[in-house]
């Protein structure tokens, strides 16, 4: 299992949200490697997400919408 930051990231992630780094990040050079979108930058992501929420990823336009 690949490692982001030390932390194993299970097949099943859809993608890789950070609050800070940019395009040469870690976890963008390891989302990059694992075939998997990514958004890095999100201010306020980790108050603003909760356990379970479902979103929606739009990479390319860095866009995260909060689904459910």
């Amino acid at each position: 299992m690949p490692l982001l930051c030390g932390v194993p990231v299970p097949a099943q992630v859809g993608s890789i949200l950070t609050e800070t780094g940019g395009l040469t990040s870690h976890a963008a050079i390891v989302a990059r490697e694992l075939k998997k979108p990514c958004v890095v930058g999100i201010k306020n992501l980790i108050a603003t997400l909760k356990d379970g929420d479902l979103v929606e990823v739009d990479a390319d336009k860095g866009v995260v919408k909060i689904v459910k």
